[in-house]
């Protein structure tokens, strides 16, 4: 058995495997600019965060019913079950859907009812988080969060994702004061290409309780600091940091420094389709790549519970940790 793990950073859109791609692209008649997997694969090379963003948003054009995400969720839960993941925090990005005429409805109701099912059928918890494009107008998360109104006995939290530079958190303040006045927990993607500002300002402005990435928090002493000081978790994605040149290479990840500060630290994969792994594959690279022993992947795995949003059933996180804490790694390999 894998190192049990949950998984706090994923893009439920990132999941989709070129092969589902164009299945679901035949269901729903959309006409693919690839002539099969393979092309679509090697499209699958990127310059930076914004190169990535278009084909990612392109290809969303072949989600359109609620069966289709119903599939799309559940074809991740069941790779994610085989490598160790026992809780899932879904990203999804409703703002890219409802621009093709797809209502949140249809979104929510068909990730809800792959992850109604998930306990059962793959041994994972899970939660769902609405992210919010920060590229576009922070009246429009606005309405976004009014659309889900309806949805939000399904939902846990909000986050803010998408092109990061120049769309600093506090251009949605207001839209993260509103959210946590509806009881939703808070988290946003923050240092990824943006600055370590950006880190402090998704901190103090929105309110967050995880930062997702956090990358660039190691070039500023006092936040480093802070962050360890105040158990902020970072959901890093380290084979994403490289596929989309944060990062030279995985050898040159900040991960074991970061660690050596006493920040929080998980790890994940981000947009797992697009990125080459799975988070037990991730785990799986840093291990090689970054020498971490067995109890480093220990402690990663075990922080992912800590940072989890499972204040509702901490019966449940104890009895994670308690898994990890007894994992025996020499009965299998990096998990």
């Amino acid at each position: 058995m894998p190192l049990p793990k949950a998984e706090l950073h994923l893009h439920i859109e990132g999941t989709l495997e070129p092969e589902l791609a164009f299945a679901l692209a035949a269901r729903n008649g959309v006409a693919l600019p690839y002539r099969d997997t393979e092309e679509l694969r090697r499209a699958y090379l990127f310059d930076d965060l914004q190169s990535f963003l278009d084909l990612y948003y392109g290809l969303m054009a072949v989600l359109r019913t609620e069966d289709d995400f119903a599939e799309l969720a559940d074809a991740y839960l069941a790779r994610a079950a085989a490598q160790g993941v026992r809780h899932a925090e879904i990203f999804f990005d409703p703002q890219a859907h409802t621009a093709r005429g797809v209502p949140i409805g249809t979104v929510v109701g068909g990730l809800a009812r792959a992850l109604d099912a998930a306990e059962e059928r793959h041994g994972v918890s899970t939660r769902l988080i609405m992210c919010f494009l920060r590229d576009r107008p922070a009246a429009e998360a606005m309405e976004t969060l009014e659309a889900a109104r309806p949805h939000l006995d399904r939902i846990t939290a909000v986050g803010l994702d998408s092109a990061e530079v120049g769309h600093p958190p506090s251009k949605f303040r207001e839209v993260y004061e509103a959210a946590a006045a509806l009881g939703l927990r808070k988290v946003a993607h923050a240092g990824e290409e943006g600055p370590a500002a950006y880190v402090a300002e998704a901190l103090d402005v929105l309110g967050v309780e995880r930062v997702d990435h956090g990358l660039r928090c190691m070039e500023d002493a006092e936040l480093v600091a802070r962050l360890a000081r105040e158990r902020v978790p970072l959901t890093l994605c380290p084979l994403s940091n490289v596929r989309l040149r944060a990062i030279d290479t995985l050898e040159a990840h900040p991960l074991p420094r970061m660690m050596d500060a006493g920040l929080l630290c998980t790890v994940n994969s981000d947009d797992p389709a697009y990125f080459g792994g799975y988070v037990g594959d991730t785990f799986h690279a840093v291990h090689e790549a970054l020498g971490l022993d067995p109890e480093r992947l220990r402690e990663l795995a075990r922080n992912s519970f800590v940072a989890a949003f499972l204040d509702d059933d901490e019966e449940r996180r104890a009895r994670l940790i308690a898994e990890v804490d007894a994992y025996d790694f020499a009965a299998d390999d990096a998990g």
